[in-house]
């Protein structure tokens, strides 16, 4: 975000220390000093002052020369979920609807442009990226992702389009704003979604949203498939009226335990 565009309130020192963890991720785990302050644009100073304060506050480790986040860097996120209830609500449903059609199953929200899992059941491993709680994906990209995007109102809808990052991941992805402002039509019509190998090859998936007590839409539901096992057909077919079963039991729950905590900025909102 620019300069100009922050408000007053704005502390730029947190920003950075911020961007100093989420420099680490699964294909980097440990950075050198150099390496922090090229990822987040700082000086090397300011780069080894953070990592430093870190450091004493012990969510980086370090051997002189790499630094490692600790395990200490895992309260940051329980805060946010453990005060949630939708993973709690939603896991004994997924669990029993995995039991039923054997594979995997995820419950997500929105969170800004991107799909967060907050609950998962795995069968398999079906994607070359491991899947956990926490792990993010562009919204445009994933079954989850859309059905939660079909209900935003329009105008929001548009702007994420205006600004999504539309480059194909795969042979398969739509690429243009009108296709998938096509799709969301007919995922918003039809109640589910279906993503074909767009994210991933080999990898189909089907979502359902998850409505609350007021009707909101707060997140979705997949299960997600290898190709070659699935037909897209035998996913609507054999796949989705499990998916549907299962979901309409989350929403049931919800309805009895009042309307989930907003899971972030850009979930859904009742149109």
């Amino acid at each position: 975000m620019p300069d100009a565009a922050r408000a007053p309130h704005f502390v730029r020192s947190f920003e950075r220390g911020l961007a100093v963890i989420r420099a680490f991720d699964a294909d980097h785990p440990a950075l050198t000093l150099s390496e922090v302050a090229r990822a987040c644009e700082l000086t090397r100073a300011a780069a080894r002052r953070f990592l430093l304060t870190l450091a004493d506050l012990g969510y980086v480790h370090t051997d002189g020369r790499l630094f490692r986040l600790t395990p200490r860097v895992l309260e940051l996120g329980y805060s946010y979920l453990a005060g949630f209830t939708l993973p709690q609500i939603a896991e004994p449903h997924l669990e029993r609807l995995v039991a039923e059609v054997r594979e995997s199953s995820s419950l997500c929200v929105l969170d800004g442009d991107d799909i967060v899992y907050v609950a998962r059941v795995p069968t398999r491993r079906i994607m070359t990226v491991s899947i956990t709680v926490g792990t993010r994906f562009p919204a445009h990209l994933t079954s989850v992702g859309r059905v939660i995007l079909a209900h935003l109102p329009d105008a929001e809808i548009e702007a994420r389009l205006a600004r999504a990052d539309l480059r194909p991941h795969t042979a398969r992805t739509l690429t243009s704003a009108d296709a998938l402002r096509a799709e969301l039509r007919r995922v918003r019509r039809h109640g589910y979604a279906v993503v074909d190998q767009e994210l991933e090859e080999g990898l189909r998936s089907v979502a359902v949203p998850v409505r609350d007590r007021d009707g909101e839409v707060v997140a979705g539901v997949n299960i997600a498939v290898h190709a070659g096992r699935n037909s897209a057909e035998s996913v609507r077919r054999d796949l989705l009226p499990h998916l549907l079963a299962a979901v309409a039991r989350i929403d049931a729950d919800l309805r009895i335990t009042g309307p989930a905590r907003a899971a972030s900025h850009g979930t859904a909102t009742r149109r």
